[in-house]
Parts: structure tokens; C-alpha cells; sequence
């Protein structure tokens, strides 16, 4: 007979943090159960790799048991209600109690509608496994011409990804002495407007210095792939041989249907614990809304970033948080608001943003200038993070020996 259980949906970066934490700070009569759909699992951050042909599928994907202690029960299924008032889940065949809950979902992808689905052959996305796959595919046989990347809606996760994106494949493009011109398209007023201007203007700098055209405050109005014609709301139109989307985020409909989410459809929780409404239910990762204290402007304001970073240290101070209330301790745990992005931008090097988004009047985020050493960073942390479960804290020690100190990531699993 268990005392209480602790149930956490998704198994992705937080879902999975959160899982192996807990199970290390609770004794063996507490019951964690992870349910997730996908039994196999890949690492988001690598899929700008495998689109340029640095990475193959497998190398950056694992079996989700082999990542996740084996004192945690997982069960495969796709949640499709969640009753907080009654504290239960339901699955396709059953229902679960619990006595924590942690939702960590993430958001789903809705692709723009197409004029006519059956010629969209050239329009891709990397923000997914399949996706990255099939424009790889594409750029290995590409004979050069015009490149869109275009954001489709906000908010979006990982918000340096498109700058990441365009800068990885002018790079892998011109290696092979193509003519091509690569255009980035968004509705944001600068790239990663959450912290300011003066970061937005170092990525400017940086996407222009490789010959990357940048198009802020353009937002799509209709995609043409018959005649190759990107619309947009301020009446301009722009050509492409090959578009790449950002989709837009959406929150999963049983997510909706919980009544945990505001009128913007997602979770409004406590910034500093992570709480929601309900007692006993946390959310944290993709699927949340944290309004930052500063904003740049003042009749737009900002929301922490959807990305695997804010996921990982949110699981951390949660699994912290759930474990002393069940124990009875006192916990003075929060989440501070810190965070970074590794920047590729092609020829191994990248750019490191770090610094405190819940700084007042404003996030106070910097970046430092290209150098290898980001980049190792980012490689040592998908070596450590696709690594058997049993075997990452040998690995941790590796990394740590060889310089993994660059990472400045709360690891803690």
C-alpha cells in the first residue's frame, strides 16, 4: 500500500526530470507514475543537427525507460481528461488518483493552412523528429535559390531556434557553393524581444554578418505554394523555393477541457513555485504563462520563454517542493528565473545568452560572443542527457573533468 501518488503527465526535458527527482528524494512507499504516449523519446534541441545532416536519428534519440529511473512506473497512454476536483486522470481503458499532480505537456503544433495541400512538397519544419528528417532530405538535394524561414504565430518555443535555424543552413548550404539567399520572417519586433534590445540587436548583427535577410513584423496572412508566394499582413509578398515554418504552439485540447487555463489557454502558476489553482497540481515547461515582472513594451507584455531550459530547473525546485510537503519539511525552495540559450550559428561555434528573467524593471539577459566552447557545451549536454539513466552521474563527473563547466545547467538527476 502506497502513502501517496505522485502522477506526471508528459515525458519530455521536464516530465522526465521531474520523475527521477522525486524518486530520489522519496522512499520507495511513495508511487511515481509518468504517463506518457511516445515510448520512444528524442532530444528537441539536436533536431537543428539532424536538419543539416550533423546528427541521424538514432544518435539523438532513446527508448524513454532507458532515461528514467526504474523505480518509476511508466505507463504509455495519451491522457484524455483531467479531473482536479476529483483528483483523478483518465486514460483510453482507466482512471488514475493522485495525490500530486504535475502536468508538463508541452504544446502542440498546428502547421499553417496551405492553399493547396497537395503542392506543399517544399514547405518543412525541423520542430519535430519526422519533420527535421524530411528537410534534411530536401537540403541534401537542394541546387540553391531562396529559403524562408518564417514564424508562424506567438509564443513559440525555443525562441532563438529560427536564427539558429537560417544561420545552420546558409552554413551547410554554402559549404557545397550554392547560390542561395536565406530570409527569416516573424511578427516580433526584433529576435528575442523577452530580453531587449540590446540582445535583439547582437542576433541582428550576427544572422546579417552571414548574409541572412531579417523581416521583424511580418506577420503570415496566407501561404501560396502553388505560385511559391509568401502573403502578409502589411500587404508584402516574398517568393520561396523552400519554406521552413515555425508552427504555431497550441495547448492540447485536454488541457483546455481542465479548466486550468486562462483566456489564453495556458497555465497561469505561481513564478516561484509553480503552482496552480488547484492544490496539489503544478505545472511547468511549454504548457505554462508567467507574465515577467519588466517589460521593454510597455502595451506588450512579456512572458517567461517556452524552453527546455526554464522545463529542466522548474523540475528540479518542484521535485524539491512536492517532496518536502509530503515529508513535512520546510522547503524555501523557488524558481528564480534564471536562464540561457546556446546560439549555433554554424562552423561549431555559438553564441551564450545567459542571465535573470525575472530581473525588475526588466530581464536583464546578455550575450557573449561566438566561441567553440559553446558549442561543446551544447554537444557534452545531449551526450549526457541521451545516456542511460544509470550511467549519468559518471558521465556528469566526465564532463565536469573535460571543461562540462561551460554548461551552467541546474542538473540534478
Amino acid at each position: 500500500m502506497y502513502k501517496a501518488t505522485i502522477l506526471i503527465l508528459g515525458g519530455g526535458v521536464g516530465g522526465i526530470v521531474t520523475a527521477n527527482n522525486l524518486r530520489k528524494k522519496l522512499p520507495k512507499d511513495y508511487k511515481i507514475i509518468l504517463i506518457e504516449k511516445n515510448k520512444e523519446h528524442s532530444l528537441a534541441a539536436s533536431y537543428l543537427w539532424l536538419m543539416v545532416d550533423k546528427r541521424t536519428p538514432s544518435q539523438i534519440s532513446s527508448p524513454l525507460k532507458k532515461l528514467v529511473s526504474n523505480d518509476v512506473e511508466i505507463v504509455y497512454e495519451e491522457v484524455q481528461k483531467i479531473n482536479t476536483e476529483e483528483k483523478f486522470v483518465t486514460l483510453p481503458n482507466s482512471n488514475i488518483k493522485y495525490d500530486y499532480l504535475v502536468i508538463s505537456l508541452g504544446a502542440d503544433l498546428e502547421y499553417p493552412t496551405l492553399q493547396d495541400e497537395s503542392k506543399g512538397t517544399d514547405v518543412f519544419s525541423f520542430y519535430n523528429l519526422d519533420g527535421s528528417i524530411k528537410l534534411r532530405d530536401k537540403l541534401k538535394n537542394f541546387r540553391g535559390g531562396k529559403i524562408a524561414v518564417m514564424v508562424s504565430s506567438l509564443p513559440y518555443k525555443c525562441p532563438g531556434a529560427p536564427f539558429e535555424a537560417a544561420m545552420l543552413i546558409s552554413d551547410f548550404l554554402k559549404k557545397k557553393s550554392l547560390n542561395v539567399e536565406v530570409n527569416i520572417f516573424t511578427p516580433e519586433p526584433q529576435p528575442l524581444p523577452v530580453a531587449g534590445p540590446q540582445l535583439g540587436q547582437a542576433v541582428i548583427d550576427l544572422i546579417t554578418s552571414k548574409q541572412i535577410n531579417f523581416y521583424p513584423l511580418h506577420k503570415i496572412s496566407s501561404v501560396d505554394t502553388i505560385n511559391k508566394k509568401l502573403l502578409f499582413d502589411n500587404n508584402n509578398s516574398y517568393n520561396f523555393d523552400i519554406l521552413i515554418t515555425i508552427p504555431n504552439h497550441k495547448t492540447p485540447k485536454v488541457v483546455v477541457e481542465s479548466r486550468l487555463t486562462n483566456e489564453a489557454s495556458w497555465i497561469p502558476v505561481n513564478r516561484n513555485t509553480m503552482e496552480t489553482k488547484f492544490e496539489n497540481v503544478f505545472a511547468i515547461g511549454d504548457i505554462t504563462t508567467i507574465p515577467l515582472p519588466g517589460r521593454w513594451n510597455p502595451d506588450k507584455p512579456m512572458n517567461l520563454p517556452k524552453a527546455g531550459v526554464f522545463a529542466h530547473s522548474q523540475a528540479i525546485f518542484i521535485s524539491e517542493i512536492i517532496a518536502a510537503k509530503i515529508l513535512g519539511k520546510e522547503s524555501k525552495e523557488i524558481f528564480c528565473g534564471d536562464g540561457f540559450c546556446m546560439l549555433e550559428a554554424g562552423e561549431e561555434l555559438a553564441g551564450f545568452a545567459y542571465g535573470d528573467f525575472y530581473a525588475s524593471p526588466h530581464p536583464d539577459v546578455k550575450m557573449k560572443q561566438l566561441g567553440k566552447s559553446w558549442h561543446l557545451g551544447k554537444v557534452l549536454f545531449e551526450k549526457w542527457w541521451l545516456a542511460p539513466f544509470g550511467l549519468k552521474k559518471s558521465i556528469l563527473k566526465m564532463m565536469l573533468r573535460s571543461g562540462g563547466k561551460i554548461l551552467r545547467i541546474p542538473i540534478d538527476m
